[in-house]
């Protein structure tokens, strides 16, 4: 076998049971099917990976290429496809990922709602064991915002007295939360 021997030739031989004529086969047209893989992938690695598993799919159908004359068309169609094939493919995959991730972030946001909600429950709950004297010290300056000095006036006690009360309400709400 000759070096310039046709396509046509190649293909007939290798329909005949020549397996050398794949080699030559190869040799002519792997180069152009990375590179037309490339072209539509752009990625080298799955072009290459894409020109291959054409070769596959071009050694399983080469007996049904009725025409030999047209193997190149015929071939590079074929990778054109599977070059296809794999954008949609990934596509899907990527659209899946980002469903899962979508779903995972609704779920982490749920949990956090519930965890949230359950905590200030269990907050209302614990403030209400507080003394009563705490738990006004501890609504004016965390939910009305009144600065010490304000509440010190407000409650007619020393700005001391209301450092104490917050602290030692803070603390015993650490305690109890902690149970």
């Amino acid at each position: 076998m000759k070096n310039d021997t046709s396509d046509s030739d190649l293909v007939l031989e290798f329909q005949s049971g020549n397996k050398k004529a794949l080699n030559q086969l190869v040799k002519k047209w792997h180069k152009r099917f990375c590179e037309k893989a490339y072209w539509i992938v752009k990625d080298a690695d799955v072009a290459k990976d894409i020109a291959q598993d054409s070769w596959n799919d071009i050694i399983k159908k080469i007996d049904t290429l009725k025409n030999p004359k047209s193997f190149g068309s015929w071939a590079l169609r074929i990778v054109c496809n599977n070059a296809f094939d794999w954008i949609n493919k990934n596509k899907r995959v990527q659209k899946h990922k980002e469903q899962i991730k979508y779903e995972r972030k609704n779920i982490e946001v749920e949990t956090e709602v519930d965890d949230t909600n359950h905590f200030k429950i269990k907050l209302l709950n614990v403030f209400k064991l507080l003394p009563e004297h705490q738990q006004i010290v501890i609504r004016l300056f965390y939910t009305e915002d009144y600065s010490l000095k304000e509440i010190s006036d407000i409650l007619n006690i020393s700005i001391g007295t209301t450092k104490s009360r917050l602290f030692h309400a803070r603390e015993k709400l650490k305690q109890l939360l902690k149970q």
